[in-house]
């Protein structure tokens, strides 16, 4: 089943709040926006995009409801409108398939019936995307541990892409992507948030900042205050619309398996998990690995890059790779003075060094992305829920996130 991306309307915050857990509970579903009102229902179908779009409907205003559904199959045909209620009388079910529906969900939600209709709304959804222009594929480049040289590779990965590449900054506390592309950005994700009700090109345009043909940056916040505005729902719709304008993401996230990560992490179709080739690195891999593995990511999505590697160390790669279950997908040669060199002069070293051998195999690694066949499991959903994960209804904190990696 492919991801679906869900809208939620409706009056009643009760039904709001039962549609959402439905969703949260299923690893096929990202909710990108909720609203309690028609017009903003609208909107945010026009600006999002999503899969589907719920319509909650209720006894007090069921004709403006309608006429909204009527409104919506018009203005977005390519969206499945889901009518929900407590009512699933035949008047009722007719009536929203009459307007426009393309499923009735009835309230409270039976597990089983809720299936289904994902399935349908999934297989809508596979068999538009084919007249469709298809999304922007997202790179996650993250590390268990700090140090690992995650924002340098993110950043000279974006460089290295042949297409339009959008580098996202995700270091919301101390992101230093900008600096490593000599960029002072005016704005950054906290605008993104701030302004998302009325996001359009024009004005996402205004907010991103170009570095050069191929290669824009959404940097992280430049003051720590601004980030507390920033929630995980807020990553997705965010990372759901620049991969609609974006032939490529890549996010640079921190080394932590906080909320926001995981966000991230869902939305990415690869993700390159950053390593040193050390003791320290080789455990913080293992538990990354195992609690990857235990919020269901596909290893095919997983690949694993050695930073700074060279043919002098005492660790036997073989040895490694089958210690952690993976072989590796990069090997980045080791060069202090060189990288540095780059850093210190704000400009991506796959530019200012560009034969060089961590320029060649780091471009090699771009070019080994999605790479297309039988087993690809690019844009595959996790096989899991993050709720069901943690047991829990509320997101889980960052200290929660760390003890569960810990017993890994």
């Amino acid at each position: 089943m492919h991801l679906v991306t869900f809208s939620v309307m409706g009056s009643s915050e009760a039904a709001r709040t039962e549609i959402k857990n439905a969703l949260f509970g299923s690893a096929y579903c990202r909710l990108l926006t909720e609203c309690s009102d028609g017009r903003q229902l609208l909107l945010d179908v026009a600006r999002v995009r999503p899969s589907a779009a719920v319509v909650v409907l209720d006894a007090l205003g069921q004709d403006e409801q309608l006429e909204l559904i009527k409104e919506m199959a018009t203005v977005s045909p390519e969206t499945a409108i889901i009518a929900a209620s407590i009512d699933a009388s035949p008047t009722m079910i007719l009536g929203s398939i009459r307007a426009g529906a393309h499923e009735f969900l009835q309230l409270p939600i039976e597990k089983s019936e809720f299936q289904t209709v994902l399935e349908r709304v999934s297989a809508r959804r596979r068999i538009s995307e084919t007249d469709q222009k298809k999304e922007g594929r997202v790179i996650a480049v993250f590390s268990g541990k700090g140090g690992t040289g995650v924002s340098f590779l993110a950043t000279n990965l974006a460089a290295a892409m042949n297409e339009p590449t959008l580098l996202v900054d995700l270091n919301l506390q101390s992101g230093d992507d900008a600096s490593f592309l000599g960029l002072e950005p005016r704005y950054s994700i906290a605008d993104f948030v701030t302004n998302r009700a009325r996001l359009d090109d024009a004005l996402m345009t205004s907010l991103i900042t170009s570095h050069s043909t191929n290669l824009a940056l959404l940097a992280a916040p430049s003051e720590a205050h601004e980030t507390e505005e920033i929630e995980p729902e807020h990553v997705t719709e965010i990372l759901h619309l620049v991969s609609q304008r974006y032939a490529r993401v890549v996010l640079d996230l921190p080394h932590t398996f906080d909320p926001i990560t995981i966000a991230a992490l869902d939305i990415a179709d690869e993700i390159l998990l950053v390593m040193a080739l050390d003791i320290p690195g080789i455990r913080s891999t293992k538990r990354a690995l195992n609690v990857l593995d235990r919020l269901g990511y596909p290893r095919g999505r997983i690949h694993i890059v050695v930073n700074r590697w060279t043919k002098n160390t005492d660790v036997e790669v073989s040895k490694v790779q089958a210690h952690l279950g993976q072989k590796f997908f990069g090997l980045v040669p080791n060069d202090y003075g060189k990288v540095m060199d780059s850093i210190n002069l704000g400009r991506p070293h796959v530019q200012t060094e560009p034969g060089s051998r961590i320029a060649l195999e780091i471009k090699r690694i771009a070019g080994s992305l999605f790479t297309e066949g039988p087993n690809s499991t690019a844009a595959q959903p996790r096989k899991k829920s993050l709720r069901n994960f943690f047991s829990r209804q509320s997101s889980p904190t960052s200290l929660e996130l760390a003890a569960n990696m810990s017993k890994s």
